[in-house]
């Protein structure tokens, strides 16, 4: 079977009867097999996937079809899906078997999507380079002694080395946007509330949303416009209408762009990033875009103000995994006060017990005030800032990552190193706007480079369509 690329050749596929959904999921499965190496799935559902694939070739013959029907999609280990195991890549979890199925990985299969497996990621999502994963690393497949980027480095690496059509990743902080920078596909983050949490195994609630990597901007498009929208099981999900994204990718305007000279001066910047940044800006300025370069002087407070709040979020969301109600127990107890210290100690990763200490100092009596209080007063402040530059903007772009995908252990010792990967993924996610990263060329390594793409809240449909158009203009 030849490589699909996309979901609509998939559908022009199935409509001439050139293949089936069986024999998509074949070819997929095929694929995992011989990429298997790159540790991208940790759960094949093959015989689920199978049968799926057989009641949606049934649906197509009789004309009765979702919208999704023939797409394969891979859901990061961090998403529960009834019936199967769901534990964030994380000893903590190890063989508990979600009793119900998220809401938007429900809502793809309500239209005939089909759910081919759980994918890797960095532990409770708690990463930049899929390093912390219980079930050990993702290879990068451009170069495997590379890393994919995290948290969500499975799902990337799933795309990218064609083991599904589309795959669903979480955006804490960057964690879809900087694995498609270091892979080289498309990966979008919504508004926050856009998609419903509920199913999702929260890392920091305040921040945590569900995201899309594609190979294209249509089908990134499409599954956004499925999986969005209100749900009753989450309270904090937004009730704005959705829109039909896929088919509102049409651009014929002129727009105003700002880029953060902050961002475009940082020593932590790619030479190569730079240059290829500064390119798409002059181009868009050459179509008759307006592009202005603008201050943004809290650039350098967004990341201390990202961790101090969503370390303190995580200590709280991980109490709950203390070895009574489920997931792992320390057999080496011998008191309940044992149990819970060594269960927590022995079931949880160096990088995610660094975070509960972290949230756990900041929320502690005596610094509550002096960090936690102090930044959400910030927060508010760069969130504040960056909805009046969006007033009077219609986008902010800027480069995804200040580096192209880095070696495995480059950072391994240095946690600070690996935290500043985030610099220019967390703005959107302390803001809670949408987000978007997109290819942009490669550096002399090979290795992809990629430019981000931010606008307002709920504005996805806007940023579809500009990311459409961007996207045909930036190497791949």
């Amino acid at each position: 079977m030849e490589k699909f690329i996309s979901f609509g050749e998939i559908q022009k596929s199935l409509e001439k009867g050139e293949t089936n959904c069986l024999s998509i999921v074949q070819y997929y499965l095929n694929n995992i097999q011989t990429k298997a190496h790159l540790n991208a799935f940790v759960e094949v559902y093959e015989q689920s996937a199978l049968a799926q694939a057989n009641r949606v070739d049934a649906k197509l013959a009789a004309g009765k079809a979702g919208k999704l029907a023939g797409m394969v999609i891979g859901i990061k280990d961090v998403l529960c899906y009834a019936g199967h195991e769901s534990n964030a890549s994380s000893s903590i979890l190890q063989g508990y078997e979600s009793q119900y199925t998220c809401t938007a990985v429900q809502r793809l299969i309500d239209q005939d999507a089909i759910i081919i497996g759980r994918l890797n990621c960095d532990e409770f999502g708690m990463g930049s380079s899929n390093e912390n994963s219980s079930h050990g690393k993702v290879l990068n497949a451009l170069d495997e002694s590379r890393v994919p980027g995290g948290s969500s480095g499975g799902s990337a690496v799933a795309v990218q080395a064609n083991l599904c059509t589309v795959s669903l990743g979480t955006d804490t902080g960057g964690s879809v946007r900087q694995p498609a920078a270091f892979t080289g596909v498309i990966g979008s983050k919504p508004t926050y509330s856009r998609v419903s949490r509920w199913g999702l195994i929260a890392y920091a609630s305040s921040f945590d949303t569900i995201g899309v990597f594609s190979q294209t901007i249509q089908d990134n498009a499409l599954v956004m416009e499925v999986i969005a929208g209100h749900d009753e099981w989450d309270n904090t999900s937004s009730r704005k209408p959705e829109l039909p994204y896929s088919q509102l990718l049409h651009f014929d305007k002129k727009v105003k762009i700002a880029y953060l000279k902050e961002a475009l001066e940082s020593p932590m910047l790619q030479a190569e990033i730079k240059k290829n940044t500064e390119s798409v800006l002059k181009n868009l300025e050459s179509d008759g875009h307006q592009v202005e370069a603008v201050d943004f002087p809290l650039l350098e407070y967004i990341l201390p103000t990202y961790y101090i709040l969503t370390t303190a979020e995580a200590s709280s969301n991980l109490s709950r995994f203390d070895g009574v109600k489920y997931g792992y127990r320390s057999p080496n107890t011998h008191n309940l006060e044992s149990m819970y210290k060594l269960s927590r100690s022995e079931g949880f990763g160096e990088e995610v017990k660094r975070r509960i200490m972290l949230g756990t100092f900041v929320l502690s009596a005596s610094y509550y005030d002096a960090y936690f209080t102090k930044a959400q007063k910030v927060r508010r402040l760069i969130k504040e800032f960056t909805e009046s530059l969006l007033d009077d903007f219609d986008y902010i772009i800027m480069p995804t990552t200040p580096t192209t995908a880095f070696k495995f252990g480059e950072h391994s010792d240095d946690p600070v190193s690996m935290y500043l990967e985030d610099l220019f993924t967390v703005q959107a996610s302390v803001s809670g706007v949408p987000a978007i990263s997109v290819p942009n060329g490669k550096d002399q390594n090979g290795m992809p480079i990629g430019i981000q793409v931010i606008t307002n809240s709920f504005k996805e449909a806007d940023l579809f369509s500009f990311c459409n158009y961007l996207n045909q203009k930036t190497e791949k």
